[in-house]
Parts: C-alpha cells; sequence; structure tokens
C-alpha cells in the first residue's frame, strides 16, 4: 500500500519497482488530495493498480488506513513512493511473518542513494520514547548489528501481519505526520505481537522527497507527534521524565534559535494539549534500547534534521 500526495515521477518509479517483484502481490495507491495528475495517470497506466482516492488532505495514518482497509491479503505492507525496492525486497520481507505466527511486523534495510550507507534499519526508541532511525549513517555492511534494540519497522517500508494490524486499529490517526510509525510499533509490542528484522530485504529510500528537509510544516508536526506521544504514554509521569523534559526544552529552543520560528514548541503543546483526556498507552520494555543516553538521544535526533548526504 503506497500513501501518495502528488509527484507522480515517485510513485510512479516506485510502482515500476514494485512491477518487478519475485512474489505476488496486490499494489493499492492511497491518494491523499493531490492536486496534480498522479491519481488520473495512475489510473491509466496502472490499471492493476487499486486506486483509492481522498479529496481531502488526510493525515498519513488516515491515508495508509484507508489504503489497509481496501486490501484483503494476509499481510499489510506500506511503502513510501520515494522508496525503490529490489526484485526479491517482498519475498524477502514477509518471510518472518509465514514462519513464526506470533511475528507481527518486519522491518527491511532502507539504504541512503548511492547504497553505501544505511537510511534506516527499522526503529529504536530511548526510554523517554524518542524514536529514531536504527543505525542511521553507518555503513550498509553494518546493517545486521542488534544493537540498538529493534521497536519495529519504519512505516517507510513495513510489513505488518494483518491480524495484528486490526488487532491494535492500524495507526492513530490523530497524528497527521511522523513517530506514528513508532507508536505502532509500541502498541503491537504492547499487545504481545514480536517484531522482526531482515536486512537482505533492501530498498533505496531517497529521503524527504515529499515534505521537503527541515522545513517548518515538517518541524511542526513532528513536535506535535512528540507532543502526543509523551503525554499519551505518560512519560512525564514516570522516572524518565527529568531527563524528558531536559531533552525537549534544549531541542526545542535549539530549534527555536537555529530556524528563527516557533514551529517545533508550538507543534509539541499541540500535540500534548490533543493528547489530553485520551486512554494511557504503556511501551512495554522490550521494545526500548535503554542503551541510548541522553547525550547519544540529542546527537540522533541532530542526525535526524541535519542536512542528507549521499555516499
Amino acid at each position: 500500500m503506497i500513501p501518495t500526495s502528488g509527484r507522480y515521477d515517485l510513485t510512479g518509479e516506485c510502482l515500476s519497482h514494485l512491477a518487478r517483484q519475485t512474489r505476488p502481490h496486490t499494489v493499492i495507491v492511497s491518494d491523499n488530495g493531490s492536486d496534480d495528475e498522479t491519481a488520473e495517470r495512475i489510473g491509466r497506466e496502472w490499471p492493476a493498480v487499486r486506486l483509492v482516492r481522498s479529496q481531502d488532505r488526510l493525515s498519513f495514518a488516515a491515508a495508509c488506513n484507508r489504503g489497509g482497509d481496501v486490501g484483503e491479503g494476509e499481510v499489510v505492507v506500506l511503502l513510501n513512493n520515494d522508496v525503490y525496492c529490489r526484485p526479491d525486497w517482498l519475498e524477502r520481507l514477509i518471510a518472518p511473518l509465514e514462519a513464526e505466527p506470533q511475528t507481527g511486523s518486519v522491518a527491511c534495510l532502507l539504504v541512503r542513494p548511492g547504497e553505501q550507507l544505511i537510511d534506516s534499519v527499522g526503529l529504536c526508541a530511548d526510554s523517554t520514547l524518542a524514536g529514531f532511525p536504527r543505525l542511521a549513517g553507518l555503513p550498509v555492511a553494518r546493517a545486521a548489528e542488534t544493537r540498538p534494540k529493534l521497536a519495529g519497522p519504519a512505516g517507510g517500508a513495513a510489513a505488518y501481519r494483518r491480524t495484528a494490524w486490526e488487532q491494535v486499529g492500524g495507526l492513530d490517526e490523530a497524528i497527521f505526520a511522523y513517530s506514528e510509525d513508532l507508536d505502532l510499533a509500541l502498541r503491537l509490542r504492547a499487545a504481545g505481537w514480536g517484531a522482526a528484522v531482515v536486512p537482505e530485504a533492501v530498498g533505496i529510500h531517497l529521503g524527504s522527497a515529499t515534505h521537503g528537509h527541515r522545513t517548518a510544516w515538517q518541524r511542526n508536526h513532528a513536535g506535535f507527534a512528540r507532543g502526543y506521544v509523551l503525554r499519551r504514554y505518560a512519560v512525564m509521569r514516570s522516572r524518565h521524565a527529568p531527563r524528558a523534559l531536559a531533552t525537549e526544552v534544549v531541542v526545542a529552543l535549539g530549534d527555536a534559535v537555529i530556524s528563527r520560528d516557533l514551529a517545533a514548541l508550538s507543534g509539541r503543546i499541540a500535540g500534548w494539549r490533543s493528547a489530553r483526556g485520551l486512554a494511557r498507552r504503556e511501551a512495554p520494555a522490550e521494545a526500548l534500547a535503554p542503551e541510548i543516553g541522553m547525550r547519544e538521544s540529542l546527537a540522533l535526533r541532530r542526525g535526524i534534521y541535519a542536512p542528507e548526504t549521499s555516499a
């Protein structure tokens, strides 16, 4: 299932790579209020693709959920339109779901253009539930490393057992963009589902091709997601509250100085307010990576928002 909100140049190329997969599958494109020719060209050039259209711009989570609801297969696969997969990607990705009944989700290896550096091998999260792409920026040869601990797959390229997906309700549509995949990973782990990773399943991720990098839009929505997660999981009532508070102050103020606006801070405030009164969620210890200390956490955040490079 591919969510898209324009950029047919990316979507068309993504579909071309999926057409070469070694495993039979059904492709669903959830067109999220595109204002260009994307939907029309998909319908005309890819008649086998199931197209779900929304006239209004929905959250990333809502677009994915709509696409997932249309599918009938035992596996829900999410794929960003700026990810180009090797021919055996899908076959390798879903293998753990077929081999182990308690596996609920599977992560793959996403590499940066040039295929020398890792973009992510799933997600990891520190004790304050700050999430990061695992092993980002490291050489591809290190993709099989087991630390930091895997929380679950990154939503840009992930496989989910439909039973598990439906049990927890899919992605949380209150989060417009960013961290919805981490939230889903935590809810799946809390429900007793395991997470697997297959470094041999490889996709090339162009990275921020749709929303840009370090835009005010991006920083505001990332801030919203962070504030929402902090309150929804009651992080500020846990023993990790002092570290979480100190980290968020550093990050929000640092962003305000660098960007000369309050997008990150206002997003956090809005996200915190949005989670008011909602049922508390639990983050199981086995899904977290306590080895990520505060200093490393701050360094990882700088890496996320630094300008992207490729080898």
